[in-house]
């Protein structure tokens, strides 16, 4: 009977992680499909870039809701023991569905963001010391830089370096989802690291609406 409940919260967890935040709002208050401006990709960081940030900080906070919730499904299996190893598997198994669901939406053909905030979201649900040394790693590196893509990998960096030697957690599958972190992000930002190394990257001023749509 868990296997069942297990697959039926898995299911649930893609399909929150599939709404696809950025783009309804762009399309119900606004007009656009944000897929088809700025960089393309369906993502807080484009909202931010096109539409501003009365459209950005809504799409980021749900975007970081979903696979936050999505993990905390864990709550209906009340048998387990938080932070038990079973327990922080499950939760892990919850919030990257809802990850995969938010950078491959079903809802939109697949075509979805490259899921930091949604990564982030999991990150403080099942680690939020870590998530937080992560998130002001980033907000520092864009201080500085102005670069979304180079401060989220730098914050992907620091996440597994805070898990396994400043925590130093001994379930393995929290160790592995904190390397998983990284590499995802590299992954999902290989376009952005090719343009980083042309210095072609281009900068972002999160709170200054663009004029370019």
């Amino acid at each position: 009977m868990e296997a069942l409940y297990v697959f039926l919260a898995t299911v649930l967890s893609y399909l929150l992680g599939s709404i696809p935040t950025s783009v309804w709002i762009g399309k119900a208050f606004y007009g656009i499909d944000i897929r088809e401006h700025g960089s393309g990709n369906a993502g807080a960081t484009n909202t931010f870039r096109v539409l501003g940030k009365k459209a950005g900080i809504p799409v980021f906070a749900f975007d970081v809701f979903k696979s936050f919730f999505a993990s905390k499904l864990v709550i209906f299996f009340p048998y387990l023991i938080a932070g038990t190893p079973h327990y922080v598997n499950l939760q892990l198994l919850f919030g990257i569905s809802a990850v995969i669901g938010h950078i491959f939406p079903i809802y939109v053909g697949f075509k979805g963001g490259k899921g930091v905030a949604s990564l982030l979201g999991l990150a403080l649900a099942i680690a939020p010391i870590p998530a937080f040394a992560a998130f002001a790693v980033f907000i520092l590196t864009l201080l500085v830089t102005k670069y979304v893509s180079l401060s989220s990998l730098m914050a992907g960096f620091t996440f597994p370096i805070v898990i396994i030697l400043i925590t130093k957690t001994t379930i393995v599958s929290l160790m592995f989802f904190s390397v998983l972190f990284s590499v995802l992000l590299v992954l999902t930002h290989k376009k952005n690291i090719e343009r980083l190394l042309r210095k072609e990257e281009n900068k972002a001023y999160l709170f200054k609406r663009s004029r370019n749509k």
